[in-house]
């Protein structure tokens, strides 16, 4: 309750058998035992007496039924997490442990039957690929488009013919 530690209770100490002296020292602090073991009664008299009236008040018996009303087997939590539990267990393809046998069998020959399906088409589909392969040449493989379209660069409407060059104009000499 009262953080003090050793050296702040021989503080305390010190000041005290100063302030009131060695001779009335013991006096005092039987004084302040007595005063401290009345107040703890009195504390420990003013929660009974709360205890006792909440029993009255029938509080307990509200807190108690709440509390039945809020758990998790009435709540039907608990069906909840064994259902979570079977399903983190499960694994696909295997026959359930419980429940009805019949029905796990039923369910393996409907897989089986759908298993046997799947390959029988993709067998087929593979046939017919083959089969059409040899009768057509190969498609030619589409060549690569340019990711963003470019504008058209402008042309002349005539070609241009490269100028003569101009000699640079000779000086004379005045001399």
């Amino acid at each position: 309750m009262f953080d003090i530690g050793w050296t702040e209770l021989l503080v305390v100490g010190v000041v005290a058998l100063i302030v009131v002296g060695p001779k009335d020292l013991p006096g005092m602090f039987r004084t302040l035992g007595r005063f401290t073991g009345k107040m703890k009664g009195m504390a420990r008299e003013f929660q009974r007496a709360m205890d006792d009236a909440a029993d009255q008040s029938g509080v307990k018996d509200v807190a108690k039924d709440l509390k039945n009303a809020t758990s998790s087997k009435n709540l039907g939590l608990d069906a909840l997490n064994k259902a979570a539990d079977k399903f983190d267990k499960w694994q696909p393809g295997m026959a359930p442990k419980t429940g009805d046998a019949a029905k796990g069998s039923e369910t393996a020959k409907l897989a089986a039957e759908r298993s046997a399906a799947s390959d029988r088409l993709r067998a087929t589909a593979a046939d017919k690929a083959a089969a059409k392969a040899d009768t057509t040449p190969a498609p030619k493989a589409p060549e690569p488009r340019d990711p963003e379209p470019r504008a058209p660069e402008p042309r002349d409407p005539e070609p241009r013919t490269p100028e003569p060059k101009a000699e640079a104009p000779a000086f004379k000499d005045d001399a």
